[in-house]
C-alpha cells in the first residue's frame, strides 16, 4: 500500500525528509501550502506594489521546488540517489524521544539519551495550539519567531548569542563597540558565565565535575603545553577570506598549536616564504579528491587528516557557492572562477575500512612524517567505525559534533545533522578501549567547543586534544551575521568580496589570548581537581557525574548512563601510549628505487630503472615523488627525467601524487586508485607483450575503479578499459582509455579524458570544467551521459585535431590496435566521436584544448621504449 501523509506541521525541508525517511511516498503539507498562498495574496501585498513579487500560484510553486531541491540535497549527502531508495530507509538518530516514543513510532531508531514520552509531546502540541488564539478564542495576529536559525531576544538559547558574542571580542581586544568601565578580565568572566551557566543547551550541560583535593596551581602543568593540545578546526580558504585564513593560521603556528587548512587549498607561496611567521598549516586536510591537493601541499604537512565525514555535517561541507569561487580560489582548488564546487559524497572516496586503509597508506607513503588521522562525525555506531579506523592504521581519530559546520552552505543545513560530540565521543572511547586499540590512537573532539569547562569535559571523556571553530572567529571579530554563505558577511571574514575583505580587522593576538585564557582556566580547573596535567584525566569518566538541575524537570527524563559509563576492560589504557600506529609488513618498492635515484639525481643525470611488481606492491611510486617534492616542489623535474619501467600486476594506488619529471610504464594491469592525486607524472600501461587479447585491448580490463581520482595534472595512456568511477574530481589531467564503467567524469573541474570504447551510465554527472572525447560506435552513448551539466556535441575542427593528436600518443605510448584501427579508418570512424562539455564553459574549455595541444604534440615526438 502506498502510504500518503496529509500534515500541517511539516514545513522545511527536514520535516519532509523525515516523513519520507520513515515511510511515506508522498507529502501533502497543507498548512504551509496555504500560509504561502496567504502571505502572496493581494492582501498581503507590498507597499510599494512590487512588480516582482509573484501571486499566490507562482509562490507555492517556488516553495514547493524550494523543499524539493533540499530534499535532494538531503539524498546527495548520504550518497541516495532516488526517493524509492529512501523511502523507509529510517536514516536518523532520535536525540530526546523515550522509549515508548520509539517503539511505537520509530521502530528501529536509535535513541541513546531516551527522553520525552507521548505525554510530553502532546503537552507540547496544545501549548502551541493554545497560543496562537487569544483568551476568547480569536486567532492571534501575529505568531512568535522562536529564533530557531537566527537569534531573536525572545527566542531560544543559542550559544552564540550578542551578549556572549560582545563579551568574548572585549576580552581579546577585537570588539568594535565596548562598554566604558569593562575590564577584559571583567568581560572574560561574563563570557565564561554566559557559555557555561545558561540554560542547559548541551549534553555536558547535565554533567558536573567530582570534587577533588586541589593542588597548587604553581604546581600544574605550564599554559604553553595545555595550548599546545589546542586545534583550529577545518575551515577552508574559500569558506573564509584569504585575511582570516592566514590570520589564524599565525596565531596558531606562534602557539605550537595547530590549524586545519581544510579542503580548500593552500597558496604554494607560502612554503617559500621563511621570513617571519609560519602562514601555512600544520595540518593538511584531504581525501583523495578533494581541491587543491598536491604532492607539495602533502609532503608540508605534519598531520594529513582525512575527510570522509565532509565536515561536521554527515556528507555536508565542500560546498562552495560561485560567488565565492575568485580568480585566487579557483587556481588553488584547480577549477574555475564563478563555477560553484561540491565535495562528492564520501561513499566515492571510501567504500570500505580497506579502501580507507589503503588510503592512509598511499599518505604515509608519500609523506613518511606526518601523523595520518580521520574525521568522523558524531553519531550511534560511530565507535565501531572509531576501531575500523585504529585497524587501518591511522594515527588519531577525530569526533566531530553537530555543533560545527561550514561556513558556505545555506541556513537549512545548520540544524538536523549530526550528533553531540559528547555522545559520540564516549562511544568511540568505550569500543577502542574494549577492542584493546585505544593505546593505538589519539582521539581529537570538536564541534562548538567555548571554555575550558568543555576542555575538561572532552577530557575526561576520553578526547586528548581540542578542536575550536567558530570561537577563534568571533575572537577576531566575527559578529555572528549568520550570512556566511552569501558571501556578505560585514567583517571580512567569512567573504571573497574584496570590499568586504577590506573591513577585517582581526589579528593573531587576538586568537592567541583566547586560547591563552582557556589554557589558564583549564590550569585552574585542574588544580581545583587535584591534578597536575591534563594527561592525567584523559578518560577518566569516573570524575563526572550528572549535575542536578531541578529547574529542569524534562532534564531528568534523560538517560546519561552512555556518556557516563566506565570502560569495561581495566587492561587497555584510556589514552593513546605510541607516537605512530605502524602498519607491519608492507613492503615498499619504492625504498629500493629510492636508493639508486638519489645519487643519479644529485648528479644531475636522468634515472631509469626496470623493476618487477605484484599486487602486493602498494602505492609505488609516491615515496618517490614525495621526496622529489620536498626537494622541487609541484614544479617537478623536466618530463622523463625519472623514468619507472615496471612488469606485472600492480597493487593499489600505482603512480599516486606522480609529480612532473616522472614517467610510469607498466607491462600488465593494475588495481584500483592508478593515479590517485597526479601531479604531473605520465603512466603507461599495456597489455603484457604476449598477452592473448593484446589485439584486442578495448574488450578488457587493464586498470581497476577509480582511477585518477583527484588528479591536478599529467597524462594516462592505457590500452583497455577502466573500472567505475574514471577521473571523479579531474581537475587537470589528461586521460586516454579504451573503456569506462559507471559515473566516469564525476565532479571533472579540467583536464580532457579520451575513451575509445564503451562509456557506462552517469557520465560526466557535476562535470564543471574540462572536456571529454567519446568514440560511440554503438550511438547509444547519449542515454548513459548525466545531461544535468553538460551537452553532447559533435566534434569541431579544433576538435578533430586533438582527438587525432591523442590517438597518435596513445600509440606511440602503448601500441594500441583499437586507437591504429580508429585511425586508420578515420573517414569512416570520425562521425562516432562524441563531445561532451559543461553548459556555458566554452571559453574554458577552448583554453584546455590549446594548452594540452601543444603538450601532446611535444610529447608524442618524444617515444618511450615499447620494452
Amino acid at each position: 500500500v502506498g502510504l500518503v501523509v496529509e500534515v500541517g506541521d511539516a514545513i522545511e525541508q527536514h520535516h519532509m525528509a523525515a516523513l519520507f525517511g520513515y515511510g511515506a511516498e508522498a507529502v501533502h503539507p497543507w498548512l504551509a501550502v496555504e500560509t504561502v498562498a496567504t502571505l502572496f495574496s493581494e492582501a498581503h501585498g507590498k507597499a510599494d506594489a512590487d512588480t516582482e513579487r509573484p501571486g499566490p500560484a507562482l509562490a507555492q510553486s517556488r516553495y514547493r521546488a524550494a523543499v524539493e531541491k533540499g530534499l535532494l540535497k538531503v539524498l546527495a549527502k548520504m550518497g541516495i540517489s532516488t526517493l524509492s531508495s529512501y523511502c523507509g530507509a529510517q536514516t536518523f538518530d532520535a536525540l530526546g524521544l523515550g522509549a515508548d516514543v520509539i517503539d511505537r513510532c520509530f521502530a528501529g531508531t536509535a535513541s541513546p539519551v531516551g527522553g520525552l514520552s507521548l505525554r510530553e509531546l502532546s503537552e507540547d502540541v496544545l501549548q502551541r495550539h493554545r497560543r496562537a488564539f487569544t483568551a476568547d478564542g480569536a486567532p492571534q495576529a501575529t505568531l512568535p519567531d522562536h529564533g530557531r536559525v537566527r537569534f531573536r531576544k525572545e527566542g531560544e538559547q543559542h550559544a552564540w548569542a550578542p551578549p556572549t558574542v560582545l563579551a568574548l571580542q572585549q576580552s581579546v581586544g577585537s570588539a568594535r563597540a565596548s562598554r566604558a568601565g569593562t575590564s577584559p578580565d571583567e568581560a572574560w568572566r561574563t563570557f565564561a558565565q554566559r557559555a557555561d551557566g545558561g540554560v542547559p543547551s548541551t549534553v555536558r550541560d547535565l554533567l558536573t565535575i567530582r570534587a577533588g583535593t586541589p593542588v597548587p596551581i604553581e604546581d600544574v602543568e605550564p599554559m604553553e603545553a595545555i595550548r599546545a593540545r589546542f586545534i583550529s578546526s577545518a575551515m577552508s580558504l574559500g569558506a573564509l577570506s584569504p585575511e582570516a585564513h592566514e590570520t589564524l593560521t599565525i596565531a596558531m603556528n606562534r602557539m605550537q598549536a595547530r590549524s586545519n587548512s581544510g579542503e580548500g587549498g593552500e597558496d604554494p607561496a607560502f612554503y617559500r616564504d621563511t621570513d617571519g611567521d609560519r602562514r601555512d598549516s600544520r595540518i593538511k586536510q584531504v581525501a583523495s579528491a578533494r581541491f587543491g591537493v598536491t604532492t607539495e601541499y602533502l609532503v608540508r604537512a605534519e598531520e594529513i587528516e582525512i575527510k570522509i565525514v565532509q565536515g561536521a555535517k554527515p556528507g555536508e561541507g565542500g560546498q562552495l557557492p560561485g560567488h565565492k569561487v575568485t580568480e585566487l580560489i579557483a587556481r588553488l582548488r584547480h577549477s574555475t572562477p564563478g563555477v560553484g564546487l561540491i565535495s562528492p559524497p564520501p561513499h566515492h572516496d571510501i567504500y570500505s575500512i580497506e579502501d580507507l586503509a589503503q588510503l592512509v597508506h598511499d599518505l604515509k607513503t608519500v609523506n613518511p612524517r606526518a601523523r595520518v588521522g580521520v574525521k568522523l562525525v558524531a553519531e550511534s555506531g560511530v565507535g565501531t567505525v572509531a576501531a575500523g579506523v585504529a585497524k587501518a592504521f591511522a594515527d588519531y581519530v577525530l569526533i566531530a559534533g553537530h555543533n560545527g559546520g561550514t561556513g558556505a552552505s545555506p541556513l537549512s543545513s545548520i540544524k538536523h545533522a549530526g550528533s553531540p560530540w559528547e555522545l559520540g565521543l564516549a562511544e568511540a572511547q568505550q569500543v577502542l578501549v574494549a577492542n584493546g586499540l585505544r593505546h593505538r590512537v589519539e582521539v581529537r573532539v570538536d564541534g562548538g567547543l567555548k571554555t575550558a569547562h568543555d576542555v575538561i569535559i572532552a577530557a575526561l571523556l576520553g578526547a586528548e586534544s581540542y578542536g575550536f571553530g567558530t570561537a577563534p572567529l568571533v575572537a577576531m571579530g566575527c559578529d555572528m551575521a549568520r550570512q556566511c554563505h552569501l558571501n556578505t558577511c560585514p567583517t571580512g571574514i567569512a567573504t571573497q568580496r574584496e570590499d568586504l575583505r577590506a573591513k577585517f580587522r582581526g589579528t593573531p593576538e587576538q586568537v592567541i589570548a583566547y586560547f591563552s585564557r582557556i589554557a589558564e582556566d583549564v590550569r585552574t580547573e585542574l588544580a581545583l581537581m587535584g591534578v597536575r596535567s591534563l594527561s592525567e584525566i584523559i578518560g577518566q569518566v569516573e570524575k563526572l557525574q550528572r549535575a542536578e538541575r531541578p529547574e529542569l524537570p524534562r532534564s531528568t527524563m534523560l538517560d546519561l548512563s552512555l556518556v557516563l559509563g566506565s570502560p569495561r576492560r581495566t587492561d587497555e589504557a584510556r589514552s593513546r601510549t605510541t607516537p605512530r600506529n605502524v602498519r607491519p609488513g608492507a613492503p615498499v618498492l619504492d625504498e629500493q628505487i629510492l636508493g639508486s635515484l638519489d645519487a643519479t639525481l644529485q648528479n644531475g643525470e636522468p634515472f631509469a630503472g626496470n623493476y618487477e611488481i605484484r599486487n602486493h606492491h602498494l602505492t609505488v611510486g609516491a615515496r618517490v615523488a614525495g621526496a622529489l617534492a620536498e626537494r622541487y616542489g609541484d614544479a617537478g623535474l623536466p618530463p622523463g627525467t625519472v623514468q619507472l619501467s615496471f612488469t606485472g600486476s600492480a597493487g593499489q594506488s600505482f603512480g599516486a601524487f606522480g609529480l612532473r619529471g616522472m614517467r610510469f610504464t607498466l607491462a600488465g594491469a593494475a588495481h584500483a586508485f592508478v593515479g590517485k592525486g597526479l601531479n604531473g607524472a605520465e603512466i603507461t600501461v599495456r597489455p603484457f607483450r604476449n598477452a592473448r587479447y593484446r589485439g584486442a585491448s578495448h574488450l578488457n580490463m587493464i586498470l581497476g575503479n577509480t582511477v585518477l581520482y583527484g588528479a591536478t595534472d599529467g597524462l594516462v595512456c592505457a590500452a583497455g578499459q577502466a573500472g567505475d568511477r574514471f577521473a571523479v574530481r579531474n581537475s587537470g589531467a589528461c586521460a586516454v582509455v579504451e573503456g569506462v564503467g559507471n559515473h566516469a567524469c564525476e565532479y571533472m573541474t579540467g583536464g580532457i579524458v579520451t575513451v575509445l570504447g564503451r562509456a557506462g551510465r552517469n557520465f560526466g554527472a557535476g562535470m564543471s570544467n574540462g572536456v571529454a572525447y567519446v568514440f560511440d560506435e554503438s550511438e547509444t552513448f547519449a542515454g548513459r551521459l548525466n545531461h544535468e551539466m553538460v551537452l553532447l556535441a559533435d566534434l569541431d575542427t579544433d576538435d578533430t585535431q586533438l582527438v587525432r593528436q591523442l590517438l597518435k600518443l596513445h600509440i606511440t605510448r602503448t601500441g594500441s590496435a583499437r586507437a591504429r584501427w580508429i585511425l586508420d579508418d578515420w573517414e569512416h570512424q570520425h562521425n562516432r566521436w562524441r563531445k561532451v562539455k559543461p553548459r556555458g564553459a566554452a571559453e574554458h574549455v577552448a583554453r584546455i584544448r590549446e594548452t594540452w595541444m601543444s603538450r601532446i604534440d611535444a610529447l608524442t615526438q618524444d617515444t618511450v621504449p615499447m620494452g
